[in-house]
């Protein structure tokens, strides 16, 4: 395994997310919840339309959740309206981040290391947020240029500037 394998994700294919996601739903129609779900934010796994050099082409994503590509070492998130693209890593350590559906945040399994859907670091021994890709928008997909990272405490203007909003 390379150190940016995601063999320690808890969702290893679709087989498993499904699972999971049938599981989620049952506890929140047993508890009556069920409108809540659609809320949540869910996580899968998937690939570029595209690579063209250092540009890689994703479509954009449709409801809040976040996608994980292992190929290219991307997560795509949309958060709230914004599309977001990270590197796989945890800034730390360089482990493979997962997503942890339930508390709706990233955390990294080596260090506990904890992220918001946006990237800002909550706790744990990272220094900074995790590292931003640059990003932006083609019509109806995201390009992500995978050789320009921004990391928040070396550049915050470029980190912050990395999302595209949707409208």
């Amino acid at each position: 395994m390379s150190e940016h394998d995601c063999g320690g994700c808890e969702l290893e294919g679709r087989r498993d997310f499904l699972r999971a996601a049938a599981s989620l739903l049952a506890t929140f129609v047993a508890l009556g919840a069920a409108p809540a779900v659609a809320e949540a934010m869910t996580v899968r796994t998937g690939s570029a339309l595209g690579v063209r050099g250092t540009d890689v082409t994703y479509p954009i994503p449709a409801a809040d959740g976040a996608t994980i590509d292992k190929t290219e070492q991307v997560i795509l998130v949309r958060f709230q309206g914004v599309v977001y693209a990270f590197n796989l890593s945890c800034p730390h350590q360089n482990t493979a981040l997962k997503w942890l559906a339930a508390d709706k945040r990233f955390q990294c399994p080596k260090h506990k290391s904890k992220y918001q859907p946006d990237g800002t670091f909550i706790s744990g021994r990272a220094t900074r947020g995790m590292d931003r890709l640059a990003i932006r928008r083609e019509g109806e997909t995201v390009v992500v240029n995978v050789d320009v990272m921004f990391e928040q405490d070396k550049d915050p203007a470029g980190w912050t500037a990395a999302r595209v909003t949707l409208e």
